[in-house]
């Protein structure tokens, strides 16, 4: 099947640190999730930091994450996501990234529907993250966030990575256009796998951290076991931009049924 390039494939980069909010806002992200601590998968930013990142140029959108591990979130941590929510909306940003799983692994649907209604209190713009990967049936985890009006899903397709995942990222983009949600690739998304993710699943967002490890060594801190730092990699940022970029070359793409 063919599926039009739209005007611009849409590029999130997640970044964890000052300078790599000003990579991704200097080389051609269109979006910036802000977070802390990318290597345990991204946890909530400091206030500091969502102070410095409304004053970039790219719309930005805060984790919130109060703590490494799973995504089932009771009690306190709710009353931490609100505020963390109330925080992002104090700062000025664009929205926020979160998601709430149950026991099962299923989108816990009462606690998503508390949180997302709170930022849509403040006007925050929502994102479900990867907790999507964990459940059981994608198409109902889909109807929730629309009925909950969560614009962007990231997914993998529930695999490791977006290549894996392809057949059921593919799916969900068709499911998708009954609805107001765009679903938005990432997970292993790099310069040399963009287009055959583009081609065969027909997304128009996708993700990535374009991280490589620190210049610096880490030698200073080994005996301390500190897990060994990682900073975004500008280079890395405008290659992926270019890759999606020649794209427009063409018409339109094939999309594997």
């Amino acid at each position: 099947m063919l599926t039009p390039i739209p005007p611009r494939i849409g590029l999130e980069i997640c970044v964890d640190s000052a300078a790599g909010l000003l990579a991704a806002a200097e080389n051609g992200a269109d979006r910036i999730e802000l977070c802390a601590a990318l290597s345990e998968g991204g946890l909530t930013p400091s206030q500091g930091m969502m102070q410095m990142a409304s004053n970039v140029s790219k719309p930005v959108r805060a984790m919130i994450r109060p703590r490494a591990g799973n995504f089932i979130y009771v009690g306190g941590e709710l009353d931490i996501m609100r505020r963390d929510i109330e925080a992002s909306a104090a700062c000025g940003l664009e929205g926020v990234v979160l998601g709430c799983n149950d026991a099962s692994g299923n989108l816990d649907e009462e606690a998503m529907a508390a949180l997302v209604g709170h930022a849509h209190a403040f006007e925050l713009k929502v994102t479900l993250h990867r907790s999507f990967d964990l459940v059981r049936d994608p198409e109902h985890a889909l109807n929730v966030a629309a009925d909950l009006r969560i614009d962007t899903i990231l997914t993998s397709g529930l695999q490791n990575t977006a290549l894996e995942g392809l057949e059921l990222i593919a799916q969900l983009v068709q499911l998708a256009r009954k609805t107001n949600v765009q679903i938005m690739a990432g997970s292993g998304v790099m310069p040399s796998t963009a287009a055959a993710l583009i081609k065969r699943s027909g997304v128009s967002f996708v993700h990535a951290s374009c991280r490589r490890p620190h210049s610096h060594s880490c030698e200073s801190t080994a005996h301390l076991h500190m897990t060994p730092h990682r900073e975004t990699d500008p280079m890395l940022i405008a290659q992926l931009r270019r890759a999606l970029d020649a794209l427009h070359d063409r018409k339109s793409v094939g999309v594997d049924a």
